[in-house]
């Protein structure tokens, strides 16, 4: 690994953030009308955390964290999420050698040691329960034990993807596994009626390999990612008054009937069964550090926090079982709701 002096570990903050700006322009170039999705994935790799994308079949997933992990640059791993895939396929990948004796080689996660960058699992929700288990313990600890021996991976981001629209042969990811994501983040047509007539007639965007081979590669040191966000969160502050701020939004998402909050329909009472944990509410703060941090401040604000709630919060609040079926829409209903109850501090 190279000397931290020789890499841009020495460059000051303002300087990352220029990267920062660059990495966006970059991939906005390639995946097109994604703005928003490009500025929660940029915030997410900043404060070092995991992503999982959703949408729809066909709507660019899997070629923007492609293209993000083409720009962060380093070791790079990619599985399929299916139904028979197993823990071990991760860990180890078993053959017969050239002597015709069984032999076990590294699998995705150990290949390259503790320099693998990028784990990108694609399509998460085919994968197994115990799979995802597995999957766990890498995004908690960065770390797994194979072979007799643990091996430390300490520049490793997950990247997952979900399909919500398949039902048959998948797995809903246990909240213990949706609470490790730093953010779910939706990519959704875009309403740009130029960007939509681009993805359509120009050919340029019917290749995805030629898109992703675009992108500028190590636009964002992935060896630097770890010293620069805890810079980043040590440079934002926050006040008293956010955090006064930040406490009653966490009553009221936790106990919404009690802050006043209603939704037409609902038994505001009964309507959340848990969820908006410490965890949570510290990956937030995380989260609006590096959006205040992204827009030159060096104190954070109610907007910041407003900006990344939903992608930071929103897969933390767990329903009442009656309410499941109308849940992404109700959660977003209340995040509304709880926003325009809550006064924001003068």
């Amino acid at each position: 690994m190279a000397d931290a002096e020789t890499t841009p570990l020495a460059e000051d903050l303002p300087a990352w953030r220029g990267r920062a700006a660059r990495f966006e322009h970059e991939l906005g170039r390639v995946v097109i009308g994604q703005t928003h999705a490009i500025r929660m994935l940029t915030i997410a790799i900043l404060a070092r955390g995991h992503v999982l994308l959703e949408g729809d079949v066909g709507v660019g997933k899997t070629t923007l964290l492609r293209c993000v992990a083409r720009a962060l640059g380093g070791p790079y791993e990619r599985v399929e999420g299916t139904i028979d895939l197993r823990p071990s396929d991760l860990v180890y990948h078993a053959s017969i050698g050239a002597e015709g004796r069984p032999r076990l080689d590294p699998g995705p996660v150990l290949r390259h040691g503790p320099d693998l960058a990028v784990f990108f699992f694609n399509e998460i929700n085919r994968a197994r329960p115990q799979v995802h288990a597995l999957l766990l313990r890498l995004m908690a600890e960065r770390s797994v034990t194979a072979f007799n021996t643990e091996t430390d991976l300490p520049h490793l981001l997950v990247f997952a993807d979900r399909n919500r629209m398949e039902r048959d042969e998948t797995f809903e990811l246990p909240a213990a596994a949706r609470d490790r994501f730093f953010m779910e983040i939706s990519v959704t047509i875009p309403t740009d009626a130029d960007a939509r007539r681009r993805l359509i007639f120009d050919t340029r965007y019917h290749d995805a390999d030629a898109l992703v081979a675009s992108v500028p590669p190590a636009i964002l040191d992935y060896r630097a990612l770890a010293t620069i966000a805890a810079r980043i969160q040590a440079a934002i502050h926050t006040s008293p008054h956010l955090e006064t701020y930040l406490l009653a939004v966490w009553d009221a998402i936790r106990a919404p009937g009690s802050a006043g909050v209603a939704l037409d329909g609902v038994d505001m009472e009964r309507l959340v069964q848990g969820g908006a944990s410490p965890r949570g509410l510290s990956y937030l703060v995380r989260a609006a550090r590096v959006h205040a941090w992204l827009a030159g401040r060096d104190m954070a604000l109610p907007e910041d926090v407003r900006a990344v709630f939903t992608e930071t919060m929103a897969h933390r609040i767990f329903l009442n079982p009656i309410y499941e079926r109308r849940g992404e829409t109700l959660v977003r209903a209340l995040c509304r709701q709880v926003f325009a109850r809550v006064p924001v501090p003068a």
